[in-house]
């Protein structure tokens, strides 16, 4: 008879995805910190995709640990599947973390520990009130909750991309974006399917080098906010999952 599993995180197989573009200036820490955070107590490997990047990002992720792949076009989505492709079925748990320094590794056994207890499926990290975050993002992530609020009822406290999902639940989510309506889809599927989801506080800080490649810009804020809204709207047409 198999010993049962340990409630703890430790033991758990864990896979990071780390989706980066042009970020060679920040990867190699963000790869040390998850390998310092999670390696003394968890099964590891940390994967980070270089979607697109034009500077020395996945040869510096490379020497620091990482296992890398790419992925083409640009999209936040289409790296994180590239990502869970890679990593295939042995993780226990998929560990989303930005490249950008903005969430805390250190704080990972607060999403994997409900996983680890059986308690939740996907665990969604929330950021505090007063997080860095520019006007466009704060309102944005506040109607993204509202609207998920008021169609299916669930309140939602943030879309935060710092998360971990349990693996043997991401073919019933039937993720299609590819951009970066990924994060929203993945709480709204997760609902539909029945998935027990859980929230918890993290921190969230400045970025910790160079600049962002959607909040950096008008543009870029513009085109992640009506992707989120499109992707929440296309949803909502749906009265029951597929």
């Amino acid at each position: 008879m198999s010993a049962p599993r340990s409630s703890q995180p430790r033991g758990l197989r864990v896979g990071v995805v780390i989706p980066a573009r042009n970020e060679e200036q920040t990867a190699a820490v963000i790869i040390r910190r998850c390998l310092e955070a999670l390696a003394p107590r968890c099964d590891l490997r940390v994967c980070l995709v270089d979607n697109g990047s034009s500077d020395a990002t996945a040869m510096i992720a490379a020497e620091a640990g990482a296992e890398v792949v790419s992925a083409s076009p640009a999209g936040y989505g289409l790296a994180c599947r590239k990502g869970i492709e890679h990593l295939g079925e042995w993780p226990d748990v998929l560990l989303f973390v930005d490249a950008d320094g903005s969430s805390r590794p250190e704080e990972s056994e607060r999403l994997l520990q409900p996983i680890a207890e059986d308690r939740a499926d996907l665990v969604i990290g929330v950021r505090p009130p007063g997080a860095p975050m520019t006007p466009p993002q704060r309102w944005g992530t506040r109607l993204a909750a509202t609207l998920i609020r008021l169609r299916w009822g669930r309140p939602v406290a943030d879309i935060g991309p710092f998360r971990a999902l349990r693996r043997s639940c991401y073919e019933q989510l039937e993720m299609q974006d590819l951009t970066w309506g990924w994060t929203v889809e993945m709480q709204i599927q997760a609902d539909r399917r029945g998935l027990r989801i859980a929230e918890v506080p993290v921190s969230w800080e400045h970025r910790l080098a160079g600049k962002s490649k959607i909040s950096g810009t008008v543009s870029g804020v513009l085109r992640a906010g009506a992707r989120i809204v499109w992707t929440i709207g296309k949803f909502a047409a749906r009265s029951s999952p597929d």
